[in-house]
């Protein structure tokens, strides 16, 4: 992949994850920038803040997973991702199945954010969901996307401390910084084509993709 892509957005809510992404290929820290924005939700955030920035948003209705009409709506998605020429795919709170056909027609080129570290609490709660379970740690996951749900290609994670008294709200604001730093380091990487992928696991520069360092939490009292 060439230097200074294009990428479509799809998302459904307020669009922070959008914004991080705007803001780093304005500030050159992407090399690329963000053509369309795909929402399923007509009156979504992420529409307005596309406009504020000169992006093209575009609202896609989608039917229920499974029936002809989410065949045909997934379908409408993938012309005006075409339309824009698009090289990657980087969907950012979209809270919607895409279907096998989107992933065949961009192979290795659709990415996913998800509030969790996955393959743990896949799924639309993920920080409510790990903070019920009781884990020490939380975190988030960008990954390829594949014909399954949640379940592409690890391509970078980040983990943060679940503290005493954490709501779900609490939870969500940390992980949500988290959130704003991983996922433009994927697309960037993305655009400089440095990513492969190799079975289940994502190369960088065609090596296994690495934590930068050992995260025990709680901190242990050494004997």
């Amino acid at each position: 992949m060439s230097a200074n892509i294009k990428i479509g957005v799809l998302a459904s809510g307020g669009g922070t994850n959008l914004q991080s992404l705007i803001d780093n290929c304005e500030a050159g820290n992407i090399d690329g920038a963000i053509a369309v924005v795909i929402s399923d939700v007509p009156q979504a955030g992420c529409l307005e803040r596309a406009r504020d920035h000169g992006i093209d948003a575009v609202h896609v209705p989608v039917a229920k997973t499974g029936t002809p009409q989410w065949e045909q709506d997934n379908g409408r998605i993938i012309e005006v991702l075409q339309a824009h020429g698009v090289d990657l795919v980087a969907m950012a709170g979209y809270m919607r199945k895409i279907t096998p056909r989107l992933v065949q027609t961009f192979p290795g080129a659709a990415i996913n954010i998800h509030p969790a570290l996955l393959p743990s609490f896949p799924g639309t709660h993920g920080q409510r969901d790990a903070n019920d379970y009781g884990v020490k740690l939380a975190g988030v996951t960008v990954h390829f996307a594949d014909e399954e749900f949640d379940s592409g290609p690890i391509i970078i994670q980040g983990a943060v401390p679940v503290l005493s008294g954490d709501t779900e709200d609490s939870l969500r604001d940390r992980i949500l910084k988290v959130e704003h730093k991983v996922y433009p380091q994927a697309v960037q990487w993305f655009a400089q084509g440095r990513l492969t992928i190799s079975g289940r696991r994502v190369l960088l520069d065609g090596e296994p993709v690495a934590g930068s360092q050992e995260l025990v939490w709680p901190p242990m009292e050494m004997v």
